[in-house]
């Protein structure tokens, strides 16, 4: 862990990601921010995604709508906010800013759910090379959140990338199949990852597109 100082860039951010550390705030007031690297990383292997027969049920009937980056700076905005169980969050108005700008530089994406023209579920992260650093993600719904995350990784094996970065494991991750591996594996896994170029946009389609990729993944 290490404090950054009041110049910290977007340039600076990319570098950060790219030696596998990654910026938190203490909490929504805090007015900067530091550094994390974990001795152990929560990563969700694409060919080995779990999915239950629910979800997938859910994920079928397109209950919801989804897109990809056309409310990226309210999907970061949403996680932000407090929820049941998570009245605080490590996510600032620096942190925000930051993000914001990598969105507009075409490096960082947003999946969103959306239902009746309302956006009520979704997730944001950061893409370099082959490798997707999932930052957080929100519902406002049941399995709203669940839905982005499927068509997450669908969008990641249609573009080839080879790692999704999840910071830590989680319980509502592991029910994905999410594993813990030590920092030395996951710097091995990083560097490979940055030698190949994914394509974010390449993915097309609806609920069924998505499930179709995944099962040709496992």
């Amino acid at each position: 862990m290490k404090d950054t100082d009041d110049a910290f860039t977007p340039e600076d951010l990319i570098a950060c990601y790219q030696r596998g550390v990654f910026p938190m705030a203490d909490s929504r007031d805090d007015e900067g921010v530091f550094l994390i690297d974990p001795q152990r990383r929560g990563v969700l292997p694409l060919d080995g995604f779990q999915l239950s027969s629910r979800l997938a049920r859910t994920v079928r009937s397109d209950r919801f709508e989804v897109r990809t980056d056309t409310a990226f700076n309210r999907v970061v905005g949403l996680c932000a906010q407090s929820a049941p169980g998570r009245e605080d969050t490590w996510i600032n108005p620096v942190i925000e800013h930051l993000y914001g700008e990598l969105h507009r530089r075409g490096q960082a994406h947003s999946v969103e759910t959306w239902r009746d023209g309302e956006l009520i579920g979704g997730l944001y992260g950061v893409s370099l090379g082959g490798a997707f650093f999932g930052e957080s993600m929100f519902s406002r719904a049941t399995d709203a959140s669940k839905v982005a995350l499927v068509h997450l990784v669908a969008r990641l094996r249609v573009g080839g990338y080879r790692l999704l970065d999840c910071q830590f494991v989680t319980d509502h991750l592991t029910q994905f199949g999410v594993v813990e591996i030590p920092r030395a594996e996951y710097h091995r896994r990083l560097a490979q990852a940055l030698e190949v170029k994914g394509d974010f946009g390449r993915f097309e389609g609806g609920g069924q597109a998505a499930l179709q990729a995944i099962s040709q993944a496992s």
